[in-house]
């Protein structure tokens, strides 16, 4: 025995023995955390061979820059490279717990965001995580502990050299069985799991960067000649309006509820046979609201942002990081500036910083008048949870500056109390738990009642204020509460054996509500997604959207395009369900061969698409201004806090408390 440990001792001694110690422990490491943490689809015996390998190449590359160095520096300079990679790899497994996804480049600009986060990242953390940094604590103690020493020497260049090229080719070899498998996978795909399937994380991480950096060069050379295919395909997929909705809400203000993180699923649910969101509910029952219930949510890494930016623009999320972040001083046609060239006044109203999610650059760009963030609010610490404001305080904090806006007004209310990972205090939560026995899960439909108790009580005061019957109300949810990892918890809470890829792509509804005081409501069953709401919305106020650039269509109209295409490059539609190349019968789930009408709404979806990141990445819409429209001038907003809009609002509120006991009097004289 002593002998195998002295061998083995004499191996590690050498700059090549070391190295390919670091390169079995890292591969070994790396593979695991695949298997455990990473959903990624593995279909076949090629798929499966290729997650194997694929960390050896990223591992022999990099250790292997460390052997030019000389001596005991070419083993800390492996450490160093290993804890590096070890950290990109753990970074990308939390993230994946929350997201689902993988980092970007772009998400990485979204550093404002992440001191919000708060007990979401708690969450997100397992006992064994620090087994990620096994390999990297293992060379550190054998260096360290001085049981093996480096020989003072330098590896030859050539051997050195050796290594690097066995790297490449590895790398070749893995890309080319890759292609067998997903025939022109860095070209066409839009899903980062495909990525990391075929080619491991630490070569899509490589990847991303090129793309991110292929991506930033398209602004500058972009010129007016680009919109061409653009406006051909605006001018193709325009709607005409429904005649009997078209201005059916001239002249009224608009009020959008953002549902956070509030899916479909939940909409008419019993737990324990108690209704969770009785209130929203009855909301899609009443005789003046329209609710579609084939509507999805079609956001990326962006989430809520991605969602804000869909309604304002009708122009998808970016397939990385969030428009919000990246590319918010673009040039916009958004609803406010569109709205606001008609006499609307706009605000936002929401009760956490302005710089989350870069809002306070990005609203300047949609020509948002007022901005009301968490500066605005009291922000006691007991009504602070999460990402900001609790939903109640906030609705009630919010009307009375509501009430100082000019009307007619265009405005939007960003909820959060019902956000991953669903924490809620038990004297709040107005329901009990699930028992799935996942906490998230089962918390989630106690801080759906809550949500739903604070629209309600907002409904009430709208109703008693007299905006309730002149103004149309927008409500929807934003994207998926439930991500894929909660699979096994949802299977419970749907009473399934198990949640297919199918199942989850139908998880992915989304309500969507429109109330109109003296429009004929009722259930709309089309299919249709966030993109489609701006049109939607300016139609029933009685403006055509013909001269805008807008990559969805008019949900009422009869010429509306059913097909919704996903982020990733999958889509619905009322015939098909589309997942990663595999076709399903939309209503029964079973697998249908693909056909020249399933592949026409594929190319449509990925078209769709394609233009609209060419619109984005470009910053097209500076090329093309639509009839009677001004182009936005950022200078002119400024969201910086103002003593007078609070106090504005505070005296209104105030008189009116004091003209209530007044009235209380005369009336009890009378």
């Amino acid at each position: 025995m002593k002998g195998l440990l002295k061998a083995g001792q004499n191996v590690v001694q050498k700059h090549l023995g070391f190295f390919i110690l670091a390169v079995v422990l890292f591969w070994l490491k790396t593979y695991t955390g695949y298997l455990v943490e990473f959903n990624l689809g593995i279909e076949n015996a090629m798929q499966k061979f290729l997650l194997l390998i694929n960390p050896i190449s990223s591992a022999i590359f990099f250790f292997g820059l460390a052997l030019f160095a000389k001596g005991k520096r070419a083993y800390i300079w492996t450490i160093v490279l290993n804890f590096f990679l070890s950290f990109v790899l753990y970074a990308n497994i939390v993230y994946y717990r929350f997201f689902n996804d993988f980092i970007t480049m772009p998400t990485l600009t979204q550093t404002k965001n992440f001191g919000d986060l708060g007990g979401s990242i708690w969450e997100l953390l397992k006992p064994y995580d620090p087994l990620y940094f096994i390999d990297t604590i293992i060379l550190t103690v054998l260096v360290a502990a001085k049981f093996i020493k480096p020989e003072p020497v330098r590896m030859a260049r050539k051997k050195v050299q050796l290594v690097l090229v066995s790297a490449i080719a590895l790398l070749v070899i893995n890309i080319g069985l890759a292609e067998t498998d997903r025939p022109q996978l860095l070209t066409r795909t839009f899903d980062r799991n495909y990525l990391v399937k075929y080619l491991g994380t630490y070569n899509y991480v490589i990847y991303d960067a090129i793309q991110s950096m292929r991506i930033s060069a398209q602004k500058a050379s972009a010129d007016s000649s680009d919109m061409g295919d653009v406006l051909n395909y605006k001018d193709a997929n325009y709607a005409k309006p429904n005649p009997a909705y078209f201005g059916k809400a001239k002249g009224m203000n608009v009020i959008y509820i953002h549902l956070e993180s509030f899916q479909n699923f939940m909409i008419n649910y019993k737990l324990n046979g108690e209704e969770v969101t009785p209130y929203l509910n009855s909301f899609t029952k009443d005789k003046n609201t329209l609710y579609f219930d084939n509507f999805f949510h079609q956001t990326g890494q962006g989430k809520t942002s991605d969602a804000e930016f869909m309604l304002e623009n009708s122009i998808y999320g970016l397939p990385q990081g969030s428009v919000f972040t990246t590319n918010g001083n673009n040039t916009f046609q958004a609803a406010p500036a569109i709205l606001g060239q008609k006499g609307y006044t706009s605000a936002v109203f929401h009760g956490n910083y302005k710089t989350f999610w870069n809002r306070d650059e990005t609203y300047k760009s949609f020509g948002y008048d007022k901005f009301f963030d968490a500066s605005h609010y009291q922000m006691k610490d007991e009504d602070v949870v999460n990402y900001g404001l609790k939903d109640k305080p906030f609705f009630e904090e919010s009307l009375p500056m509501l009430k100082t806006l000019k009307e007619p007004f265009y405005t939007k209310f960003i909820t959060l109390s019902n956000h991953f990972p669903y924490p809620i205090d038990d004297a709040e939560a107005s329901i009990g738990p699930d028992d799935t026995g996942d906490g998230s899960v089962d918390r989630y439909f106690q801080t759906a009642r809550y949500l739903d108790e604070s629209v309600k009580s907002f409904m009430d005061q709208l109703k008693a204020s007299g905006l309730y019957d002149r103004s149309v109300i927008v409500m929807y949810g934003d994207h998926y509460g439930i991500s894929e990892n909660h699979n096994d918890a949802m299977a419970k809470v749907l009473n399934k054996e198990a949640i297919t890829p199918y199942d989850n792509a139908q998880l992915q509804r989304v309500p969507f509500m429109v109330h109109v005081p003296g429009m004929k409501g009722g259930v709309k069953h089309e299919y249709g997604g966030q993109i489609d709401v701006l049109p939607t919305l300016l139609h029933l106020l009685g403006v055509d959207t013909k001269e805008y650039v807008q990559f969805g269509t008019d949900l009422l109209s009869k010429d509306h395009q059913q097909v919704v295409p996903f982020r990733n490059g999958s889509f619905v539609s009322p015939k098909v369900t589309a997942i990663n190349g595999k076709y399903f019968d939309a209503k029964t789930g079973e697998p249908v061969k693909k056909n020249k009408e399933i592949q026409k709404e594929q190319e449509f979806a990925e078209n769709s698409l394609q233009l609209s990141d060419k619109v984005v990445y470009g910053d097209l819409l500076r090329f093309y201004t639509p009839r009677d429209f001004k182009p936005v001038d950022r200078s002119k907003y400024d969201y910086n806090y103002r003593d007078e809009d609070k106090n504005k609002a505070k005296t209104e509120d105030q008189t009116k408390q004091e003209e209530a006991p007044a009235a209380d009097q005369k009336q009890e004289q009378n």
